[in-house]
Order: structure tokens, then C-alpha cells, then sequence
């Protein structure tokens, strides 16, 4: 693996993704890149800009209810709902209020219990994610919600390698445009894999682990 690489955001200075370059296996894809988002999803200050950031590419035209936070987002989710609330965007919720989830899983399938329907059935949700590379994961999601009950109202992420999925807008703080060199493969047809380069380390939404 190549040494870390940072890149700036366009529209903010002080938001930074953390890049590296390899092949890495993830759950659903092998990719060139591992987008390091950890400081941005655990850091105060980081997470905080982010949200600011998140917030004006939706405040004008998305009602939220409830966000759902997947991969590890839900400290930048509760930074959007304060700036969504505090920009006026309406909500339904009897509080007027914004609920911040996170789903279960079990077997790979995305899950709510009992206890959390109030706050997806009926709801206007917001997806955010840290990453959308192949969209199988914002695929998965979008078909759960709906099934509990959910009106998908928007879907945010840190990263997208992708403008729109299942027909729904994609809004990110970066996209393949800031990393042209980003490619992501189904895993049987790598172009990787057929150069014979070896794997250097297996990946999901908490981080990598190196192949020794």
C-alpha cells in the first residue's frame, strides 16, 4: 500500500478525507482506495463541519423527520439534525423534533425493533452513510425503510461513487471528481485481481486490517 493522502473538500478547507491507495476487499466490492473517514465520524470539531456542510446541500428542499445513520455516522447525524433544526426544516414529529437511529442486523439483514417503529413508520427518513460505492449497501437500506413504513426523503454520505441510486439523489461532501483515480469492482471482475496484484488488506465501514 502507497502512504496516506489527504484530500480537500471543494466547498469547505477544514473538511479533510483521508486516502489510501491498494487493493482492498470490502463486503461488497474491491476498491483502489480505502477512504479513511474515522477521524471525520469520531472528532468533535470534524464531525461538526461535516454535518454543517450536509446540512446546506438539503435544508432547502427535504422535510426529516428521523435520520438513520449507517457506518458509524451517528455523532455527524446528531450535529445535521441540530443544524437542520436550527435552519427551520420542518418536521412532522409531534416534538418537533429529529430522531437519530441506527438499525440492527442480524444475518446481514438490516433490522428495526419493535421500540423504533414509532420513530420509521409514517416517517420522513434521511439516509447517511459514510460511503456509497457500489450502492448496494443505500439499495438495501432504502428496500428496509420502505418495507417498515418509511418515506425515503433524502440520502447523504461523506463519499459517493455514485450520483443516484434506486432513482434517488445521492448528496455528498466528496465524489469520484475529487479522487479520479477511485475505482470500485465487483469482486469477479477486478482489474486487480486479473493483473494478478496482490490483496493487501480486507475493509468495512470501522477500517481496514492489513494482510501480513
Amino acid at each position: 500500500m502507497k502512504e496516506l493522502i489527504k484530500i480537500h473538500s471543494k466547498s469547505h478547507p477544514n473538511i479533510e478525507l483521508k486516502g489510501i491507495r491498494g487493493h482492498f476487499v470490502t463486503p461488497s466490492s474491491h476498491i483502489n482506495y480505502f477512504l479513511d473517514m474515522t477521524t471525520m465520524k469520531t472528532r468533535l470539531s470534524e464531525a461538526s463541519t461535516a454535518a454543517k456542510e450536509l446540512s446546506r446541500q438539503i435544508m432547502l428542499s427535504t422535510v426529516v423527520d428521523t435520520i438513520v445513520c449507517i457506518d458509524g455516522c451517528e455523532i455527524i447525524g446528531a450535529f445535521l439534525a441540530e443544524e437542520l433544526t436550527r435552519a427551520g426544516v420542518y418536521s412532522r414529529n409531534a416534538h418537533q423534533t429529529i430522531y437519530i437511529v441506527t438499525p440492527e442486523y442480524a444475518s446481514g439483514q438490516m433490522l428495526f425493533r419493535d421500540n423504533y417503529l414509532p420513530m420509521i413508520k409514517d416517517k420522513n427518513v434521511l439516509l447517511l452513510l459514510a460511503s456509497a460505492t457500489t450502492g448496494r449497501t443505500v439499495t438495501k437500506a432504502v428496500q428496509t425503510l420502505t418495507y417498515y413504513g418509511a418515506t425515503i426523503s433524502g440520502v447523504s454520505a461523506i463519499f459517493s461513487a455514485a450520483n443516484a441510486v434506486v432513482g434517488i439523489p445521492i448528496n455528498a461532501l466528496f465524489t469520484t471528481s475529487d479522487i479520479p483515480e477511485y475505482k470500485t469492482y465487483h469482486s469477479e471482475e477486478c482489474a486487480m485481481c486479473k493483473e494478478k496484484q496482490p490483496i493487501d488488506a480486507f475493509a468495512n465501514a470501522f477500517g481496514y486490517s492489513a494482510i501480513q
